[in-house]
């Protein structure tokens, strides 16, 4: 699978499984981004995206948005964006 990185995941919020990534490139809800660290590995669909509490459709280089995430993320966790 081609991918290329997006951004890293900046903090994660245990309770609610949400990770906040720092984005480095554009990133849409819909797209499959990939979650690898020491510990992180998994693919995802971005189900929901929140800037500063607001839902956004699509964020970019900058931005910091919170992903609610399959499995426990890590700081410094990349985040990858898989290119069909």
């Amino acid at each position: 699978m081609p991918e290329e990185e997006v951004g890293k995941v900046t903090h994660y919020f245990n309770k609610i499984s949400v990770a906040a990534v720092e984005l480095t490139g554009p990133l849409s809800v819909g797209e499959k981004i990939h979650i690898k660290g020491h510990t992180s590995d998994w693919v995802q669909t971005v189900e929901s995206m929140q800037i500063e509490h607001e839902s956004v459709e699509k964020a970019g280089p900058g931005d910091i948005v919170g992903i609610k995430v399959e499995g426990h993320a890590h700081e410094h966790d990349i985040v990858y964006k898989v290119i069909d």
